[in-house]
């Protein structure tokens, strides 16, 4: 689970990127599922772009992608999402530290 500050941070590292997927009128499916983990296992932090002809609601897409990739959801601005999952051999991102209290 992220902290505030770490999602500030992300949200701020997301912000050059272009969107590298886009889900449409089918929806999210398995092999999307699949190339959006490989994606994040290379890159650690992406955005996804949901099309105005995706029937289904931007909220369910998120959460869908964020649960089917185990990654978590930084931010969904418009219709605009931003993933992150820490990556195992390709670590690039160095979160801040949490503050203990």
């Amino acid at each position: 689970m992220l902290t505030g500050k770490q999602k500030r941070f992300l949200r701020a590292e997301a912000h050059h990127l272009t969107p590298i997927f886009q889900v449409g009128k089918g929806g999210v499916n398995e092999q999307m599922i699949r190339q959006i983990s490989d994606a994040l296992e290379a890159r650690e932090l992406i955005k996804v772009r949901i099309l105005d002809n995706c029937e289904d609601e931007k909220h369910e897409v998120s959460e869908a992608l964020a649960e089917g990739t185990n990654s978590e959801l930084v931010q969904l601005i418009g219709l605009t999402v931003v993933l992150y999952k820490e990556s195992k051999n390709n670590k690039k991102i160095i979160l801040p530290k949490v503050d203990k209290k």
